[in-house]
């Protein structure tokens, strides 16, 4: 299993690296992560860590998660993610998962949510041009024509339309790790990631590690 945390997005910032060079960086606050459930082949069909992030008042866990959590021995956590193994897990239910395990690794990826824009026509979400914007053309921000006639009488599937927008899990990948604040669960990774201020975010070594920085 790739090293991998729970976390939410800070916000954006901007700091000196060691050629003082200002690089713009995202504050990520990444664990410390319970591990609330170890899954192996012969107990569960599969290997896979199950961890948590966050706070919860006990009273707004229900029973079934009580006992869940208290079978681990960690508190009710906020949020729950399962990260499947190859092999037999070396990880043990009560284990703190924090972010000292990316010290060794150049980069990471980042799966977020992206945000939610509500409904949007296709000038805003497709990048029409739209039509002409002269008097009594009525169609300035239309998407045109979307089907045929008598035959075949259908929308072909895949056609770009007015729609719900973002909302949408997305993975950014070989993000470069610029500071680890260890005493804070903080690292700083160089760019932006998708998601408001805020948002849960999984963080996981990079899978494809490119060479180019």
């Amino acid at each position: 299993m790739n090293f991998t945390l729970l976390g939410k997005k800070v916000g954006m910032t901007q700091i000196y690296n060691e050629e003082n060079k200002l690089v713009p960086v995202t504050v990520i606050e990444a664990g410390p992560c319970p591990v609330t459930q170890v899954k192996t082949t012969r107990s569960d069909g599969y290997n896979a860590i199950q961890f948590g992030f966050g706070s919860k008042k006990p009273f707004r866990t229900n029973k079934a998660m009580t006992g869940h959590f208290k079978k681990s021995g960690s508190a009710p956590t906020a949020r729950l993610a399962e990260v499947r193994c190859t092999g037999n897990p070396a990880l043990k239910d009560g284990k703190i998962l924090t972010v000292a395990g990316f010290n060794d690794v150049p980069k990471v990826d980042v799966i977020a949510i992206t945000k939610g824009r509500g409904f949007q026509g296709v000038v805003k979400r497709w990048g029409f041009s739209g039509g002409p914007d002269s008097h009594g053309s009525m169609m300035h921000r239309r998407g045109g024509s979307y089907g045929q006639c008598q035959w075949p009488g259908e929308v072909y599937k895949g056609r770009k339309m007015p729609g719900h927008m973002g909302a949408k899990s997305r993975t950014v990948q070989n993000l470069k790790i610029i500071k680890i604040i260890e005493e804070k669960n903080l690292i700083l990774v160089k760019g932006s990631i998708p998601g408001a201020n805020g948002a849960t975010i999984l963080l996981r070594a990079a899978k494809k590690i490119r060479k180019s920085a």
